[in-house]
């Protein structure tokens, strides 16, 4: 019965990606290593695993053009292995383009297509390993990629078996026995022992399998244990070799059994010896399954529903009579409890590290700075950090922005940099932390630092300012003006920055999620950026106001305090009221006229003090309703298209709320 492979397809999808992913970023690290007279071998051994990893997956799930690109890229990487050396600039360029290349064919086999190589890819893969052999001429074609475990080089003349024997000498056989034990995070072991039969299989002949490859193909492997007795010519090596070449395999064990002359096939129905099952604990303890972001999604709206629902059932209690309210209190706050532990479970489960994140970034920085004759090193730190995924979705292009912004803006070129002192190699550091219920994630360039005047001159000369305004901005406050749209302090527009867009768009992005950005600069010294974001957001703790009978609510990320005053009472600046709130005055609106509700607020009425575009406001409303923790829903069409609304909740009582976009609410 043939191995249906179409089931095993998600999970190739997502190995092969986890590989070409580490392999792309081991490629930026290892050249850097190199410039730097680290010691490389153990790097250049990953680029091997990796390469032959994606080979031996793409192999054994007939994906012969995946197959083949890996083949090449594995023999391009051997070289510098045998040599324990780092790849070359110019390798590395086709490296990380065949990185590209099988990503993209990953994708494709993901979705079901055709995942044929572009030939033109594979010769220039293919050429470039020739110079790295040091051969002169273009090497023959490479031999058809079948399966896992294929070792066939252009440069060898002689197959591996029988290899030193003569030509013609019959080989001298020997037993081997074999035992593997597939590691518990495996979500499919009986694939890996079916990699591991396919593999020893073209060694020389299986004598016995256990279990056998029909149990194998059933997906049945008991104990996650594998034992086969293999006759081959290869020496003991070569088994180890290509067993170690398989990834997610805990422990192997290979030893000499009795030497045998050259043996037919072995007898049909040889009965397999019985598997040493594992302790059950301790494959349980590793044991880990995939699941879908779309379905965490689901579970966490369903959460969100039980804890709606759980304040409802609270809300309808307190209209009981009293006699009856305790029984019903104590089963509503069991409930709650459970719903909460329930909600918090689901949180820790959408939780991702930031390397998924941050790993790409060292790449991005390596092609920009190779495109404008610059030389980068970027460094991450605290990448174990784990937040939101939905966060990690939002949070990739703004990132991207402001890595872009160091290495074009912020860093000089090599003979500047030497000029002024500096290292002729830029640097760019990317730092995580917690900070309670916030993540810190900093970007800083030892570069050219922004200087504050230009900003100034260049956002009174877009209009978005007044120079008297300007020059009242102190050093800090300028530094923000970066932020506005069509602001920009580059010397001349190219295709890559200095069209006044990017960290505008970066800043809107930060704050559509709950989080704030903030800027340091020093001129000659370099620039920081610093993104502080909330652990999730579809959680949020909010501020309830009343406005013109209307209940809304305000992100309590974005409010820094709250008054009560009498709006007539206040002074003005430039016809419009400012409150004198922590050392400044901040600008007050009603918050009703800007949401065209209409009406006067009563006297006296409170202001809350809140973030927006530009600085702090103040939005005049009714009446302050308190605090509480809401689960964000996001908006609808067409409430999705209305300036000033970023989310939907809903009370206890049942009545859905909208959530503000305090930042653009006075820009609508």
């Amino acid at each position: 019965m043939p191995l249906d492979l179409s089931k095993y397809l998600g999970l190739f999808v997502s190995e092969a990606g986890e590989h070409l992913a580490q392999l792309g970023a081991e490629l930026v690290r290892l050249e850097g290593a190199g410039r730097e007279g680290v010691a490389v071998g153990e790097l250049v051994d990953g680029l091997f695993r990796h390469a032959h990893s994606v080979k031996g997956m793409a192999a054994s799930m007939e994906l012969d053009g995946i197959a083949a690109l890996a083949h090449r890229a594995e023999d391009l990487v051997d070289p510098f292995r045998r040599r324990r050396l780092a790849p070359d600039a110019d390798s590395v360029d086709v490296l990380l383009a065949a990185v590209d290349g099988l990503s993209a064919l990953v994708a494709r086999a993901g979705r079901g297509e055709k995942a044929d190589a572009d030939p033109a890819l594979l010769v220039r893969v293919e050429a470039a390993a020739a110079r790295a052999r040091g051969e002169s001429q273009r090497p023959a074609s490479l031999p058809a990629m079948r399966g896992e475990g294929d070792e066939t080089r252009v440069h060898d003349p002689l197959p591996h078996r029988g290899r030193g024997q003569g030509e013609g000498a019959a080989p001298a056989l020997h037993r081997v026995e074999v035992e593997v034990e597939v590691a518990g995070a495996c979500p499919v072991p009986s694939v890996r022992g079916f990699l591991v039969v396919k593999k020893l299989a073209r060694l020389g002949t299986l004598a016995r399998t256990a279990p056998g490859e029909e149990d194998l193909r059933a997906g049945r492997l008991p104990g996650r244990r594998l034992a086969l007795t293999l006759e081959t010519a290869e020496p003991l090596s070569e088994v180890e070799r290509a067993l170690s070449q398989i990834s997610d395999l805990s422990r192997v064990e290979v030893h000499e059994a009795a030497e045998v002359a050259p043996s037919a096939p072995p007898a049909a129905g040889t009965p397999p010896a019985p598997a040493v099952p594992a302790p059950a604990a301790a494959e349980d303890a590793d044991r880990t399954v995939r699941v879908r972001v779309a379905l965490l999604d689901s579970f966490l709206d369903a959460v969100g529903e039980l804890i709606l629902a759980t304040s409802r059932l609270r809300e309808i209690g307190r209209a009981l009579p009293q006699e009856h309210r305790p029984a019903l209190d104590e089963g509503v706050d069991r409930l709650h409890a459970t719903v909460k532990d329930l909600r918090d479970k689901v949180m820790a489960v959408r939780l991702t590290p930031l390397s998924l994140l941050t790993e790409r970034l060292p790449r991005s920085a390596r092609d920009l700075a190779r495109r404008l004759g610059k030389q980068v090193e970027v460094e991450v730190c605290g990448a174990e950090i784990e937040i939101d995924r939905a966060l990690l979705d939002d949070l990739a292009d703004p990132l991207t922005h402001l890595l872009r912004n160091a290495v074009d803006h912020g860093l000089e070129s090599p003979p500047d940099r030497l000029r002024a002192g500096k290292s002729a190699t830029g640097r760019v550091l990317v730092t995580a932390r917690r900070e309670r219920d916030r993540v810190l994630l900093e970007l800083a360039d030892d570069g050219r630092g922004m200087d504050p005047a230009r900003l100034r001159a260049a956002a009174v000369a877009r209009g978005a300012l007044a120079a008297a305004a300007a020059e009242r901005l102190t050093d800090g406050e300028a530094l923000q003006l970066a932020c506005l749209p069509g602001v920009s302090t580059a010397h001349e527009v190219t295709e890559l920055s200095g069209r006044g867009v990017g960290l505008d768009a970066v800043k809107r992005s930060v704050e559509a999620v709950g989080g704030a950005l903030e800027i340091d600069s020093a001129l000659g010294r370099g620039t920081r950026f610093l993104l502080r974001l909330p652990l999730t957001v579809a959680v949020q703790p909010v501020l309830l106001v009343r406005v013109a009978g209307e209940v809304l609510a305000l992100p309590i990320a974005k409010v820094h305090g709250a008054a009560e005053v009498a709006l007539a009472a206040l002074e003005t600046s430039g016809g419009a009221p400012v409150l004198a709130y922590d050392g400044a005055l901040v600008p007050v609106h009603d918050l009703g006229a800007l949401l065209g509700f209409g009406g006067a607020r009563p006297a006296p009425c409170s202001v809350v003090v809140a973030d927006a575009e530009g600085g702090q406001v103040g939005f005049a409303v009714d009446a302050l309703l308190g605090q509480q923790e809401a689960v964000l829903k996001p908006l609808a069409r067409p409430f999705d298209r209305v300036p000033g609304l970023s989310a939907v909740t809903v009370l206890a009582s049942g009545r859905p709320v909208f959530v503000l976009d305090v930042a653009r609410l006075t820009a609508a």
